[in-house]
């Protein structure tokens, strides 16, 4: 009996502390064999720049991934909701640069109707994931495979299969560096808004009773609707929400490249789906947090950060990348083989 308590208690810690000891021992390690500018300040706020995206469509996609289920087409969300944004301010927005956040004559009222409604199209994109998961009971893999094609090619047709210009706005400001003196000058607004949305998402799971529902229908669906619980409107929600989570990471992907892009955000959804598996999430089900995936998030961005500052090839980092998802797989069923 002792044995099988410590031995619990073990792989409840590695659960809990394993994914921050390997971005550790991940950002350690480039600190030694990388360049001396790997461990500078600057560097750090870039490497968080660039785990915002996926860090910010990871949250909703753990989510999903708790509740059982699987979403493929959040890269194609990614980037319809950047076309869309960059469509509205070119047809809409005023054309003075350089406008001030919520200055509504400047024209950044046109900018937050265009981010709001890059979120609504994801929001809509997760919600016919959702409706034909629930309602004709196809595999989330098959529907949202096909979604990923569905909205990529609605992406391209709205764009007319070219990048949509835009004119500048305080959206382009998002993951910009703040300049010494500014409001949220130790970090981009981008970057704050990924850990309001953190902590709001940590105290949905944990305290409310939606939160609780997530986890039971991932751990076991069949008892989880034998208890009362209404499985289809709870999964409708969390596809729907993680489309909008999906649709913001599109707004800070125009943020980073002031354009909308069709063909951006191609192959986004493995990084995130694996960003949730290195950070503790089961593709099983019942198992998950949103710290997790994003340190997920940042182990791999601290990698690809580290290899382009040695001068690594892209494809040295695409096996790499490669490695480490194949490894945090067969570690989630090492710790449910060793559970069982």
């Amino acid at each position: 009996m002792d044995t099988l308590d410590a031995k619990a208690k073990r792989l409840s810690l590695l659960n809990k502390f394993g994914p921050l000891m390997g971005l550790v021992l991940v950002y350690i390690l480039f600190v030694i064999i990388g360049p001396d500018s790997f461990s500078s300040l600057r560097n750090f706020e870039t490497i968080l720049r660039q785990a915002t995206i996926v860090g910010i469509a990871s949250l909703g996609m753990t989510m999903i991934i708790i509740l059982g289920g699987i979403d493929l087409s959040t890269g194609s969300v990614v980037a319809l909701s950047s076309v869309v944004i960059a469509t509205i301010l070119s047809a809409l927005a005023d054309t003075q640069g350089g406008a001030a956040m919520f200055d509504i004559h400047a024209g950044a009222g046109v900018a937050l109707v265009a981010a709001l409604a890059g979120i609504v199209i994801g929001m809509a994109c997760g919600f016919v994931n959702g409706l034909i998961i629930t309602k004709l009971k196809v595999v989330p893999f098959i529907v949202t495979l096909g979604t990923l094609l569905l909205v990529r090619g609605v992406a391209k047709g709205v764009a007319h299969e070219q990048k949509v210009d835009a004119p500048l706005s305080w959206l382009n400001d998002l993951l910009a560096t703040r300049a010494k003196g500014e409001v949220g000058t130790l970090l981009p607004v981008g970057v704050w808004i990924l850990i309001i949305l953190l902590i709001a998402l940590v105290v949905f799971l944990r305290y409310t009773r939606t939160g609780r529902h997530i986890y039971a229908i991932g751990s076991n669906e069949q008892t989880a609707n034998l208890c009362g619980i209404a499985v289809n409107k709870v999964k409708l929600l969390v596809y729907t929400v993680a489309a909008g989570f999906a649709g913001l990471a599109g707004v800070m992907q125009f943020s980073r490249l002031s354009v909308g892009d069709p063909t951006v955000a191609n192959g986004l959804e493995l990084d995130v789906i694996a960003a949730v598996v290195i950070g503790g999430g089961s593709l099983s089900g019942g198992e998950g947090t949103v710290v997790g995936s994003l340190i997920g998030a940042l182990i791999m961005t601290v990698i690809r950060a580290g290899c382009q500052q040695m001068g690594l090839p892209n494809w040295v980092q695409q096996i790499v990348t490669g490695i480490i998802i194949v490894v945090a797989v067969a570690i989630d069923r090492l710790r449910h083989r060793s559970a069982d």
